[in-house]
């Protein structure tokens, strides 16, 4: 009996000195350290002009004005709700995945004034897997140009041009498809004096 109680005492003992260990100091040294040497992304990458946080760098926003580029459809909760963050879960032979792409084709067609075969790229009727994504990719931008030129009242060469300033190439050279951040894009435009009617 003595031996099973000092076993109990020294099970409490190591079981509390870990809970001390795992679950305050360690967390608490990763939480100082990133704040120490990543400050901005520890708080959320966040985008904030003239004291107002308009978003963040990591998670994008629905933009359905003709005068700003939309970004990727999102499958979280109502849309860019990262308490929700996934992808639909809908397979390819799903039907109501199959019918929710052709309607997003179709009024992707109409919005940006294409013809009804133009190929639209996977990324303006496809939801990433986490519905977060705040890139497109530089095709999708390219052919809402011309919409978004027209709705702000500027040349379609200037739009181009932001566009080409706020593509990013890939992660590493290697990683993943060269994109455009859709929120630093938009609101690059609406700095702009001749892009603000």
């Amino acid at each position: 009996m003595r031996y099973l109680g000092k076993e109990l005492v020294s099970s409490l003992i190591a079981t509390l000195v870990l809970a001390l260990i795992l679950g305050g100091v360690y967390p608490a040294l990763v939480w100082a350290g990133a704040n120490l040497l990543f400050p901005r992304r520890s708080s959320g990458s966040l985008v904030v002009e003239g004291g107002k946080t308009l978003g963040s760098d990591l998670i994008g926003q629905n933009f359905t004005s003709p005068r700003y580029f939309s970004g990727r459809p999102s499958a979280a909760g109502n849309g860019y709700d990262a308490a929700n963050s996934g992808g639909s879960n809908l397979g390819p032979l799903s039907q109501k995945l199959i019918d929710g792409v052709k309607e997003r084709v179709a009024e992707y067609r109409k919005q940006n004034g294409l013809a009804e075969d133009a190929r639209v790229p996977a990324d303006a009727v496809l939801a990433s897997g986490s519905g977060l994504d705040p890139h497109i990719s530089i095709q999708n931008a390219a052919l809402q140009v011309p919409r978004v030129a027209k709705a702000r009242g500027m040349r379609e060469e200037t739009v181009r041009h932001f566009v080409e300033q706020h593509s990013q190439g890939r992660d590493l050279g290697v990683l993943g498809e060269p994109r455009v951040h859709v929120l630093l894009l938009n609101l690059a435009l609406d700095q702009y004096p001749g892009g603000t009617p």
